[in-house]
């Protein structure tokens, strides 16, 4: 028998209940009773056996625009022609659905499991992200690491992501439970690697080095290093501007033999884009 389509599976849908969170010993933040129910009583096939590329994206020091290069890889990916998956699992700063203009839209439960929220009308790229089971856009996850790693465990294998050409995962900064709750459930799957994000500044860079000793503990390849916030470029008179400093990324990736991917500057415009929800 063929399998619905991604419309027809929508008009089975009901949305997921959303809930306002409490304190770490508050009832955790899932779905209610019966729709955990509704996905688990059915014969389901694995969600993530027909994605074909999963890849990471990793930093040492939050602020160094981790999920801005996320949500670019996965805009540039989809105007390749390709259908991707944003997995948004930084569940104490969701900022993806924001940088899409999906803040407020509702999760749906299909006879399968989680609809992402697809950002385009052709649905060729699709977000997951806490964000959007939150009651309020201010309310905060207070959890310890059991229920942190629960709720990963389910984004990873109750999104129906459906047969994507890759699947983005935009992870917190640093190297906690939330990673290896990440690592343990893809093992299986053989992730193509990680993508390290970094600032120019010492500061930023001396992270990334923990980031670089986690991947190899865990056994995670590592696809490449991105410099971010490289320069600023006048509008005006197109000097350059090293503002924190410059070529600390590339340095390191020349000491670990790790490849280089190249520098983002600082881009206005860019920040306007991502503020307002738009395709930069």
């Amino acid at each position: 028998m063929a399998s619905p389509n991604d419309n027809e599976v929508a008009k089975m849908s009901v949305p997921v209940k959303k809930r306002r969170l409490g304190s770490d010993y508050s009832s955790p933040l899932l779905p209610t009773t019966s729709s955990i129910h509704l996905a688990s009583e059915v014969n389901l096939s694995d969600h993530l056996s027909s994605v074909k590329h999963v890849i990471l994206v990793l930093s040492g020091k939050g602020g160094v625009g981790k999920s801005t290069v996320a949500t670019q890889l996965a805009v540039g990916l989809k105007q390749k022609g390709k259908k991707v998956g944003l997995l948004d699992v930084d569940l104490c700063g969701p900022s993806v659905p924001k940088m899409f203009a999906v803040e407020g839209k509702d999760i749906h439960q299909c006879p399968e499991g989680w609809l992402p929220v697809y950002v385009d009308k052709e649905q060729q790229l699709g977000v997951m992200s806490i964000a959007f089971l939150l009651d309020g856009k201010d309310d905060a996850v207070v959890w310890r690491g059991p229920k942190k790693t629960a709720m990963i465990k389910q984004f990873l294998s109750d999104v129906v992501w459906r047969d994507i050409d890759y699947l983005i995962i935009d992870t917190p900064p640093g190297s906690s439970d939330e990673h290896l709750s990440v690592i343990d459930n893809l093992k299986a799957y053989n992730p193509d690697g990680a993508i390290l994000v970094t600032t120019p500044q010492a500061v930023a860079v001396g992270d990334v080095v923990r980031e670089l000793t986690f991947c190899k503990k865990t056994h995670i390849p590592i696809i490449g290093l991105i410099e971010n916030m490289s320069g600023f470029v006048c509008p005006h008179c197109s000097e350059c501007t090293n503002v924190f400093s410059k070529g600390g990324g590339e340095s390191l990736a020349k000491k670990y033999h790790i490849p280089f991917l190249g520098c983002i500057p600082l881009d206005p415009q860019l920040t306007q884009c991502l503020e307002e929800g738009k395709v930069f």
